[in-house]
């Protein structure tokens, strides 16, 4: 390759790269523009808001705060239900997926091959096609308004499964169980003690997303949930924002809808490197 056909090259790399910048930066503008219009929406009073939008915040947030206090919704209760229906959903999601995926990876049985597919396939229903007999079945065993029927179904996840599954194929040797195996060491302390820290970055992922989806579902938990008492923060947000028109306040809606996002936020930084490095371990396979 002489010099003319190097410098050609170099150009286009460098030409590639420029571009793959400004359509990340875009992409990181389109994303961040509408955190920052909810912020600044929410520290304006509702008349400033229908005035139409402003690059610039207001000084309402604590107003619009202490009238969201004051008003009829629970919302730290709200706050404390989704957490707890949250943690809870993504500790017992991915450990039972785990261990799910640990039993197909590591034992050879009949019919290994059918019930792979099969979980597969149960990941292809859509809930909505299963809520009414979800709904009865949970009327008949007295659980309604319970958080019971909205954590304990979340051990069967077949996304979280096959994200395991994918992920063992690529770090998780047979012969490491088999060694471990050998040392004597039994099924669930092989799991406990060896499995579970090398899949520490795919739980750490598959945990984030278990926690935002249990977090921002709406249509499950009003199905199940009825005392105010009871219900989540998407449930509050639903019913402040249809309140009368003599009560809709929408600088108290955005201030709402701000703090239900930001444990969401919190999450995400605090362990942001495991969902890179989990997702680009996962999708590589060894």
């Amino acid at each position: 390759m002489n010099r003319k056909q190097e410098v050609s090259k170099g150009l286009n790399i460098h030409a590639q790269r420029t571009i793959a910048y400004i359509v990340l930066v875009l992409i990181s503008f389109l994303c961040l523009f509408w955190f920052y219009v909810l912020i600044i929406n929410a520290t304006r009073s509702k008349g400033e808001l229908t005035q139409g939008f402003s690059p610039f915040p207001s000084k309402y947030l604590l107003q619009n705060w202490k009238g969201l206090l004051n008003g009829t919704q629970p919302i730290l209760s709200g706050l404390v239900n989704s957490l707890t229906i949250s943690v809870f959903s993504a500790v017992l999601c991915t450990y039972f997926s785990a261990m799910t995926a640990y039993a197909i990876h590591a034992y050879n049985f009949k019919m290994k091959k059918f019930m792979y597919t099969f979980i597969l396939m149960v990941m292809m229903i859509p809930s909505q096609v299963t809520a009414l007999g979800f709904v009865q079945l949970v009327s008949k065993m007295k659980l309604e308004d319970s958080f019971i029927p909205l954590i304990v179904p979340t051990i069967a996840a077949p996304v979280t499964f096959f994200y395991m599954k994918q992920y063992m194929d690529s770090t998780l040797p047979l012969s490491l169980i088999e060694a471990a195996r050998i040392d004597g060491s039994g099924e669930f302390r092989t799991f406990n003690s060896i499995v579970l820290p090398v899949m520490k970055p795919a739980i750490a992922v598959q945990a984030i997303f278990t926690f935002v989806s249990s977090w921002n579902n709406y249509f499950t938990p009003a199905l199940i949930l009825h005392s105010d008492n009871k219900k989540t923060l998407p449930i509050l947000i639903a019913q402040l924002r249809s309140a009368d028109f003599l009560k809709f306040d929408m600088g108290q809606v955005y201030v709402m809808i701000a703090f239900s996002i930001l444990p969401v936020v919190v999450v995400y930084l605090l362990l942001s490197k495991f969902i890179v490095q989990g997702v680009t371990m996962g999708s590589v396979k060894g």
